[in-house]
């Protein structure tokens, strides 16, 4: 009977779960070994040390994060505001790769390479947003603005536990969304 190798990406995907529930010390070959109910002697064929396991990770992450997300919101032609709508629907249903967006950027605050590579990620994230809400904007200071705030609330929202006063979580974001996205106002008016 044949062996069965475990998939290169399952070693990943353990990976990044690792760095949601513990950070990048919770990364151990034995211990993701263990989650995947396997040897670690597996795990060489895939990847020479743990530095290398740790570089497809990333490589993983940004790609589901910047790469997937980015051709998701262009397969299909849409007006900037129609792609930015969309957007912010990809970003409010991924709530399972917040952990380890949070992690990575905990992590980023201690490792140089880690904070250089969030650093290229977050550029390309900003990029991204300008390129939809210059033509929704009046100025490009009025798209820089709506960026950060964007980008801001996809991240930020994540650590404020206030209540909302009658509405829930979600309704308040999607009021956020619409005024980020609501048409601009020149001298008070539409």
């Amino acid at each position: 009977m044949a062996k069965v190798r475990t998939p290169r990406e399952a070693w990943i995907e353990a990976a990044l779960q690792a760095l949601a529930g513990g950070g990048p010390e919770a990364i151990r070959i034995e211990a993701l070994a263990t989650r995947l109910g396997v040897s670690k002697g597996g795990f060489y064929w895939h990847f020479k040390d743990r530095s290398a396991l740790l570089e497809e990770m990333l490589d993983s992450w940004e790609q589901r994060v910047v790469g997937d997300v980015i051709a998701e919101v262009e397969s299909a032609p849409a007006p900037p505001r129609d792609k930015l709508q969309h957007l912010f629907a990809l970003a409010s249903s991924a709530s399972g790769l917040m952990p380890i967006e949070l992690a990575l950027r905990d992590w980023a605050r201690r490792d140089e390479g880690v904070a250089a590579r969030l650093h290229r990620v977050d550029n390309r994230r900003m990029d991204y947003l300008r390129q939809h809400f210059r033509p929704i904007c009046r100025d490009e200071d009025e798209a820089e603005a709506r960026s950060i705030l964007a980008f801001s609330l996809f991240i930020g929202s994540n650590f404020i536990l206030a209540e909302h006063h009658g509405r829930s979580r979600s309704q308040v974001l999607r009021l956020a969304d619409d005024y980020l996205l609501r048409e601009s106002r020149v001298n008070g008016t539409r």
